[in-house]
């Protein structure tokens, strides 16, 4: 860690989520034994397992074809095919410009028949297309499922870490374990659980929130100035007393529909971006060491309450937040890690332009006294947020950064990772429902048309508001 006097950078919770994504991916491949892969003549690789294989097919039937369809179904008999899933609709027009009937099935063959089973598909349909099932890791569905998204990273840990402050204060661990029982009984839909913190954990954040505060009006972006604002007015935010998680939440709550979630430490990547997908950020409730007020090798409440929350208390940059987690599910390994990085760069370490000056918005940073005076002064490098560079940028894990990306505003940010996202590879799009508190995988015609049906409702009443308001 680069230290300047009592100064010191706050380097833990998203270094440690990008490695843990490089873990991950490191990891990744089937164990010994595992089914062995089959290759169909097109290119494409199918799993196999038990001598069958599972795949998707696409074709069409013309009008003119009457006996397409059971001829299909002949095909599927001869081969041993079991059907899965099917669906069908009106497609576009044919070579011939009479109207096709597309069929999507989802199917299981042998693995020895798949050429020849493709290929008779394609004497009896039009525009045949196979493509393998692919396999897509566990991601939550419900609000709920956070419950199941708990793996944490222990490296940091004072139990583990030897370096860590707390390492040789049996007390300081004691008071930890106790704190972190709260989160690991906590289940979904609890109450948030209260922390009585004692005079020495306040007086280590009366340190923090004096030091941080003073600089914040020249270095903190907009949002985060009134977010802090409304905190001390409505929460009690002061240099007095820490936070309740549960007051807290319920302010994030009514502002930006964002809700918090106690933690006992450090989250796996995929965990943590996850449960920004429901709009729940995961917050720690203990606090760092009272021998290094202005250091921390891992999350704690001075960096979640004064770096993350202000922040999340503005709707552009909580869109933005869930953005990320929406584009994390059921990713790969690899765009896991890419998209930790990008969330290093943004919402632990971004800066934003400002009325002509550039302004630090990133946790990492409104966390730090020390990184947030040298990210805002000539020393470092700054490049404009573009996110397939930015995902790819090497990060400073030692030290401090020597390169910050400067977004133009958090909705030019918000556009762009939305384009980003929509290159990720994944066989499906993913939509939140505010209603269920649920996401909704978007992989049938039938989903796709009921969240239209959805939208159409939502586009006449604001319809509807247009025309009162331009009539009064």
């Amino acid at each position: 860690m680069k230290t300047d006097g009592v100064v010191q950078t706050f380097s833990g919770r998203k270094q440690s989520l990008i490695e843990d994504a490089r873990r991950e991916r490191g990891s990744a491949g089937g164990p010994a034994g595992s089914p062995g892969p089959s290759r169909y003549g097109d290119g494409f690789v199918f799993e196999e397992k038990d001598g069958r294989v599972t795949l998707n097919v696409l074709f069409a039937l013309s009008s003119e074809k009457n006996a397409g369809f059971f001829k299909t179904g002949k095909i599927f008999e001869t081969f041993e095919a079991k059907l899965l899933h099917i669906e069908s609709r009106m497609g576009r027009k044919c070579k011939n410009s009479t109207t096709d009937l597309e069929f999507f099935m989802k199917c299981e063959v042998h693995s020895s028949d798949l050429d020849v089973f493709v290929n008779s598909l394609k004497r009896v349909a039009d525009d045949v297309r196979c493509m393998p099932e692919e396999k897509v890791p566990w991601f939550p569905r419900q609000i709920k499922d956070l419950d199941r998204c708990n793996m944490l990273i222990t490296k940091f840990d004072p139990d583990m870490d030897h370096d860590h402050p707390g390492y040789n204060d049996p007390e300081y661990r004691k008071r930890r374990a106790v704190i972190s029982e709260l989160a690991f009984r906590y289940k979904q839909g609890d109450t948030l659980p209260v922390v009585e913190y004692t005079a020495e954990e306040i007086s280590t954040w009366r340190q923090v929130y004096q030091q941080l505060r003073s600089i914040y009006p020249s270095l903190a972006c907009k949002q985060f100035l009134d977010g802090l604002q409304q905190l001390e007015k409505e929460c009690g935010y002061g240099e007095d007393r820490i936070p309740q998680l549960r007051e807290v939440s319920a302010f994030l709550k009514e502002r930006t529909g964002f809700q918090l979630r106690p933690v006992a430490g450090l989250l796996s990547a995929r965990d943590f971006l996850a449960s920004l997908a429901f709009r729940v950020f995961q917050c720690t409730q203990y606090i760092r060491h009272s021998s290094a007020p202005m250091h921390s090798p891992e999350p704690d409440c001075c960096h979640e309450l004064l770096g993350h929350i202000p922040m999340l208390a503005d709707k552009e940059f909580a869109q933005f937040s869930q953005e990320i987690g929406l584009a994390s599910l059921g990713v790969s390994d690899e765009d896991i890690e890419k998209l930790s990085t990008l969330y290093w760069f943004t919402v632990e370490f971004g800066l934003c332009k400002q009325n002509g000056a550039v302004k630090a918005y990133g946790a990492g940073l409104l966390s730090s006294y020390g990184e947030l005076v040298y990210a805002l002064s000539n020393e470092p490098e700054y490049k404009p947020f573009a996110p397939e560079e930015t995902a790819v940028q090497p990060y400073q894990d030692q030290t401090y950064q020597p390169v910050y990306f400067v977004s133009e505003s958090f909705e030019d940010a918000k556009m762009k990772l939305r384009k980003y996202s929509a290159n990720i590879k994944r066989p499906f799009t993913v939509r939140y429902d505010p209603f269920t508190c649920s996401v909704e995988v978007l992989d049938q015609p039938s989903k796709i048309q009921n969240a239209l049906s959805q939208m159409r409702e939502d586009l006449k009443t604001l319809h509807s508001a247009l025309e009162k308001l331009s009539s009064s």
